[in-house]
């Protein structure tokens, strides 16, 4: 049933700009999501030789080089945490642009690493630090991205505007994705050489473009709100702790409900690439280009998907979602055998089409379930939680699940597979925890989100 938190069609709120706000929420998030997907690329196919001894056996170089990638996720909840009371007690605008900054600073960086050759074991102890920062600033962004576009939408179209931010996840996998298949063409000695480390410093660019955008905007009229209500009381605690006490059903069913977005997505994008390079003779520039498709097909498709939830209900454009990825987790992986280009871009384009329904709705579904002036930390709560649980460690579990089984895609699947079983149980109870909340009060608990929500 339609949400009656107000009227469709209603105005956006007083002194908000969503074009503006949903265009730095879209730039931001992408320029992140860059830089967090060329991390996760490189660390796939080049990060093990570059970074990690030439005599080590390759499944350990492996494990080692998916190592790096997994400890940027031991941080993100930490940043979420830090970033989301600086958001929620400060505001959002601020909060992204030292978010921006630290992400940006750190990819460019790693452009900049020496190799294992070079320095030895600095050479991976920088990157791991490296690393963390990232995940320290990948872990702040999301949510105040998500709010500044969602506290500013029109009342009908917090899911549709709410995507933009989501967005940013496809666009920077398409540049990311993009900028790594453009220097494999100057061949392997080269990209293995110097090439890989040009998508990192490309990031110092595009930072400062994302600072121009984000410098620009007014902070969302529900945050200024909120804070005026927050001084007015006399005593406050912490956003953490009252999340924790008062929300953490929302948290808990949103970190499971998150979990094929996340986990999942790595699974069929940063895994597939290591699977696919040990079980068939497919070359790294065509799994690449097909990952670059998807990115793509994922970002026309998207907005559609997200302006469908305000249509006939996000929690719904999500539970079919999922239930796409249970159909396609085993023909994914299956496909890669036979060799094909047009089979394996065909389920790589298929898996992401579902993956896309997961993504947009998911914004305004967590924002409604939180006030205000905790609302920046109960989704990165959440956010970050599920990435820590099921996104920074599943290309390693898939590998040891893989390796268990003689090589065998079929325990991946399964994973996958749960995940998503688990993601539509999470979907049902956020639904029906809404639909209660509503009919006990009908501006309760997100009055302030400005939107209409299809429950």
């Amino acid at each position: 049933m339609p949400s009656t938190t107000a009227p469709a069609g209603a105005h956006s709120p007083a002194g908000a700009n969503p074009r503006r706000a949903a265009l730095a929420a879209l730039v931001g998030t992408s320029i992140e999501w860059y830089d967090f997907y060329a991390f996760a690329t490189a660390a796939a196919i080049v990060f093990d030789t570059v970074f990690f001894p030439s005599d080590m056996p390759p499944l350990m170089r492996t494990f080692a080089s998916m190592g790096t990638f997994a400890v940027g996720f031991l941080l993100r909840p930490l940043g979420g945490i830090v970033f989301g009371h600086i958001g929620d007690r400060i505001g959002r605008k601020n909060t992204l642009v030292t978010t921006l900054l630290l992400m940006g600073g750190a990819s460019f960086a790693i452009g900049l690493l020496p190799t294992y050759a070079q320095v030895g074991f600095w050479a991976p102890l920088l990157l791991v630090v490296l690393r963390l920062v990232q995940g320290i600033a990948i872990g702040g962004e999301w949510g105040g991205a998500v709010l500044i576009a969602v506290e500013n939408a029109p009342e009908g179209k917090a899911t549709f505007l709410g995507s933009f931010a989501q967005l940013g996840s496809s666009v920077g996998a398409l540049l990311s994705t993009g900028a790594f298949s453009l220097m494999h063409r100057f061949g392997d000695h080269s990209f293995d050489a110097w090439g890989w480390r040009v998508p990192f410093l490309l990031s110092g660019v595009l930072v400062v473009v994302g600072l121009v955008i984000r410098l620009r905007l007014e902070e969302s009229p529900a945050m200024a709100e909120a804070r005026q209500q927050e001084e007015q009381r006399a005593e406050q605690k912490l956003p953490i702790l009252r999340v924790l006490q008062e929300d953490w059903r929302t948290v808990l069913y949103g970190v499971f409900g998150l979990a094929t977005a996340t986990g999942g997505y790595y699974l069929v994008t940063s895994y597939l690439l290591t699977y696919a390079d040990g079980h068939s003779s497919v070359s790294e520039s065509m799994l690449l280009n097909g990952l670059t498709l998807a990115a793509f097909l994922e970002l026309l498709v998207t907005p559609w998907l997200a302006w469908l939830g305000d249509r006939i209900g996000a929690y719904t454009v999500v539970i079919a979602g999922m239930a796409g990825v249970v159909v396609l987790a085993v023909p994914q992986f299956l496909v890669v055998h036979t060799g094909s280009t047009l089979l394996i871009w065909g389920a790589m384009l298929a898996m992401r089409f579902t993956m896309s329904a997961l993504y947009g709705p998911m914004a305004a579904i967590l924002a409604e379930g939180f006030t205000p002036s905790v609302r920046y930390t109960g989704i990165s709560l959440s956010y970050q939680v599920c990435n820590l649980v099921f996104a920074g460690f599943s290309p390693m579990a898939a590998a040891g699940l893989a390796a268990a089984a003689g090589g065998s895609f079929w325990p991946v699947s399964a994973l996958l597979i749960a995940m998503s079983l688990a993601g539509i149980v999470s979907i049902v109870k956020l639904r029906d925890r809404r639909a209660a909340q509503l009919t006990a009060d009908p501006a309760a608990p997100a009055a302030a989100v400005r939107a209409t929500v299809a429950v």
